[in-house]
């Protein structure tokens, strides 16, 4: 089977059922990028094409409103952009992270590359952590990830991680998410996107209080059905005060229901049991490492960056209305 992920690095636990090459802590930007794969450029050159005339071969033409990427390795052609496509290279992710690192106390934790070169990402801890009821720890980190094919703009987003589930969750307020987001007709500043950054990550506090705002909310049978209706079916309550599953997909209904009440990682934790924080930990966990995929790198890249990242935020957004 194609995997998704082409290369992968870690630091500490071993993420995604043993994706990767581990790193010891505290490595270098070079070793990361040698290890995770990030080691290389992407070229640019004309977009060519060779002309038929009357049967026979013609001229070479050129398009001039687009280019091929390229890599500077494997030479493998990545995608055919614009003219005006701003690149950002791999090395650039990574060296977003230096000063970080050096100065300001944050720890690579994963980094890696997508779909041969065409997406590639890095993970880094903050250093902000925070517990729930009955030590449920969740620490801070900041993900940075890009494309070449036009997929994804450069987004920079804070995230949760759940300790006793590697669980992951984009911070978010109010229903917004504190992603900075860079498009790729725009030149990528990460000082820029620091900047921003730093008023986001100070909303940290603000979202760790909205999460354990749900582990104190008990949640009755009625709710987490609907709930779960909701956030997997996007269906509404009936005239009886019930969702109904109609078209549902009854087997992740089932999934999720049975994570929440006792089989998921940390659901009988005093925060999770019987809360709102359990019932948005039992859908992350679903998307995580439940949902049905091709393989666990098409989850990861489904989690972080596709329809599986879409239903977490809407896991988020539903919870956040049981504490309003």
């Amino acid at each position: 089977m194609a995997h998704l992920i082409e290369k992968m690095a870690y630091a500490g636990q071993a993420p995604w059922h043993q994706l990767g090459h581990a790193l010891p802590p505290k490595q270098p930007i070079e070793v990361w990028a040698q290890h995770a794969g990030m080691d290389w450029s992407i070229c640019e050159a004309p977009v060519r094409y060779l002309a038929e005339r009357s049967g026979s071969l013609g001229a070479i033409q050129t398009v001039d409103d687009h280019k091929v990427l390229y890599r500077s390795d494997t030479k493998a052609a990545l995608s055919v952009v614009g003219a005006r496509y701003q690149v950002v290279q791999p090395q650039t992710v990574l060296e977003f992270y230096r000063d970080l690192t050096e100065v300001s106390g944050f720890e690579l934790e994963t980094a890696g590359v997508l779909k041969g070169g065409r997406k590639f990402w890095a993970l880094a801890k903050t250093g902000k952590s925070a517990a729930l009821k009955g030590q449920d720890v969740v620490h801070g980190y900041i993900l940075l990830a890009t494309s070449c094919d036009g997929t994804l703009a450069t987004v920079a987003t804070p995230t949760t991680v759940r300790v006793v589930c590697n669980n992951t969750l984009a911070v978010a307020l109010r229903g917004i998410s504190q992603a900075v987001k860079v498009p790729h007709s725009t030149r990528f500043d990460a000082q820029t996107v620091k900047h921003k950054l730093g008023i986001a990550v100070s909303q940290w506090d603000s979202f760790m209080y909205r999460m354990k705002a749900l582990s104190t909310r008990k949640v009755k049978s009625h709710e987490s059905v609907n709930y779960f209706l909701k956030v997997l079916c996007q269906s509404e309550p009936s005239d009886a005060g019930v969702n109904t599953p109609g078209l549902a997909n009854e087997r992740a209904l089932k999934s999720v229901q049975a994570l929440y009440e006792g089989q998921g990682k940390g659901a009988l934790l005093t925060s999770a049991q019987g809360t709102a924080w359990g019932l948005l930990n039992a859908v992350t966990q679903f998307v995580d490492h439940e949902r049905r995929a091709r393989s666990q790198d098409h989850r990861l890249d489904s989690a972080w960056f596709g329809q599986g990242a879409v239903l977490k935020q809407r896991a988020l957004n539903h919870a956040l209305q049981l504490v309003a």
